[in-house]
């Protein structure tokens, strides 16, 4: 059964100006799992990689119903599966499903986010 759907876009430069502005601001928004597969990219791939991160942990919010402030950034993470594609998991979410897809253009990323209780179809 779906419990929540969420969608969120950022612009790439504000998570770049971010950035620039507080350099610590990629830490606090990503684990320390996801910031060091940041790191390993080419700069410009790091704000891409960091706006689809914080847009799904945005868009995960939207669908828990919650808003952000009652989840920290630190809370949701979003690895790679074997074939590339993004998992997310939650903190107090770990009997659902979290179905996450993230998309880029050049000014722009994208996430959406469907919760799923597990279980259930």
């Amino acid at each position: 059964m779906i419990k929540g759907i969420g969608i969120d876009m950022v612009e790439i430069d504000r998570i770049k100006q971010s950035i620039k502005r507080q350099p610590r601001f990629v830490q606090r928004i990503l684990t320390e799992n996801e910031y060091q597969r940041c790191l390993a990219l080419q700069e410009q791939r790091q704000a891409e990689f960091a706006a689809g991160r914080f847009a799904a942990k945005e868009a995960f919010a939207k669908a828990a119903g919650t808003g952000i402030g009652a989840l920290s950034f630190q809370d949701m993470e979003i690895l790679a599966s074997e074939n590339g594609a993004p998992l997310m998991t939650a903190k107090g979410y770990e009997t659902c499903r979290i179905w996450v897809s993230i998309t880029h253009s050049r000014s722009h990323a994208v996430a959406q986010v469907v919760l799923e209780e597990a279980g259930r179809e």
